[in-house]
């Protein structure tokens, strides 16, 4: 009985743990049987035997025996005196099976099969990656660091697999060195020069969501939901959660005792903020809620237009606003609503103040927006504010600031 060994092959199926027995049969046999068809012109008559333990092949002939002179067809018949060479008991009418040197193939021939194999395991391995983590997208794995390049980091599963960190789905301050451990969420599965890509992420909302399911048993129990979670990866996040139990208090529940439950998501996300609020159907509680930890005087709502007007105390205006406008960015999000801040000086003796559209004809419009948007809407607005201040809160540049405050200190002068 002669065999090929094939043990390097079935090692690759091995290491693919989740390539089942049948599907592995299944593929040599096809590959094998696609060498019969290429040698004989049909392979209905062979039968081909895979010890998949041993790693071992077999390819059997099997033809019935007629009488001498009657062989209509070669391939699954023989002659009664060929037969008897082989074994002298042979009757007519007995099959006989007779083993296929691999050999008899040709070194060619085995070489293109063994390549063949090699391509439907890499296939098969593919697939399988695929799946299993096309299932697993919004899940959280731990990883380890094998390389560290400047556009996205390569870690490995407990597998061996290749997963991909991009750097645009890293937190501005993650710093990873090989050998270390990572926890972040599949994002998705991509296919690049038909190979499986895992693509990780840590700035998704849904890393936030997975380990607040972790940290905090009452979402992972269902009695709490996350409505919607808006982040600005490692400045801020805010997260909107509603209980299904009223004995149960979301935000407490999420922060924890002395924001034991918290701390650990912050420390997770580089000291991201994390605003949890209590969602509500009231979208002038939820306007305000979001804008936390602002205190709002008041507001006007214009739900057509999905805009809001806020007031807010002079001292509130930098809070709503936050640093970098992440705040208000992030309020914006989670209520579908555009904001404006104003400052609220009623009650206040204030001097006069110049509203910053009248000077449109010496100060370019987009310098007016981008000062707006950090609530400098009055020329006053503006000039309480050091040069230092609107050049760390604006995209401005620290001429332009001062050419501005130039402009409206002239205004006042002339008044």
């Amino acid at each position: 009985m002669a065999s090929i060994n094939l043990i390097e092959a079935f090692q690759d199926f091995k290491e693919a743990e989740n390539i089942d027995r049948p599907t592995m049969m299944k593929v040599v046999e096809d590959v094998f049987k696609t060498l019969l068809r290429k040698k004989y012109g049909s392979d209905e008559n062979f039968d081909v035997i895979v010890n998949a333990e041993k790693g071992d092949l077999e390819i059997m002939r099997r033809r019935t025996i007629v009488e001498n002179g009657t062989v209509e067809d070669p391939l699954a018949q023989i002659a009664y005196s060929d037969a008897v060479k082989l074994e002298p008991d042979y009757e007519v009418g007995e099959d006989l099976y007779e083993e296929i040197e691999i050999l008899d193939f040709g070194r060619r021939a085995i070489l293109a099969a063994k390549q063949t194999l090699a391509s439907r395991i890499g296939d098969l391995k593919k697939n399988v990656l695929v799946k299993k983590y096309s299932e697993r997208i919004g899940e959280i794995i731990n990883a380890e660091v094998y390389q560290v390049w400047k556009k996205e980091i390569l870690l490995l599963d407990e597998e061996g697999n290749e997963l991909i960190l991009p750097k645009s789905e890293q937190i501005p301050q993650d710093y990873f060195k090989k050998g270390e451990s990572i926890r972040s969420v599949v994002k998705k599965v991509d296919m690049k020069n038909n190979s499986p890509v895992i693509i990780l992420s840590r700035t998704s909302p849904l890393f936030l969501s997975k380990l607040l399911e972790i940290e905090v048993p009452e979402i992972f129990d269902g009695l709490i939901v996350i409505k919607k979670i808006v982040r600005e990866p490692g400045e801020r996040a805010k997260v909107a959660v509603e209980s299904y139990d009223d004995r149960i208090d979301p935000v407490g529940a999420c922060v924890g005792m002395k924001g034991s439950r918290i701390h650990g998501i912050v420390r997770e996300l580089k000291n991201e903020n994390i605003d949890v609020i209590n969602y509500t159907a009231n979208i002038q509680l939820l306007l305000q809620r979001s804008l936390t930890p602002s205190k709002i005087t008041s507001m006007d709502i214009d739900s057509e237009k999905m805009h809001v007007n806020v007031y807010l105390k002079p001292d509130q205006v930098s809070l709503a606003i936050g640093r970098k406008g992440v705040n208000i960015k992030l309020a914006q999000e989670l209520t579908g609503y555009s904001i404006d801040v104003f400052r609220d000086n009623e009650g206040e003796t204030t001097e006069f103040d110049i509203d910053l559209d009248e000077f449109s004809d010496e100060i370019e419009t987009w310098i007016i927006d981008e000062l707006k948007r950090i609530g400098c809407d009055t020329a006053h607005s503006v000039l309480d504010l050091s040069v230092e201040e609107l050049e760390r809160r604006t995209d401005l540049e620290k001429e332009t600031i001062e050419e501005v405050r130039r402009v409206l200190k002239e205004e006042f002068e002339k008044e």
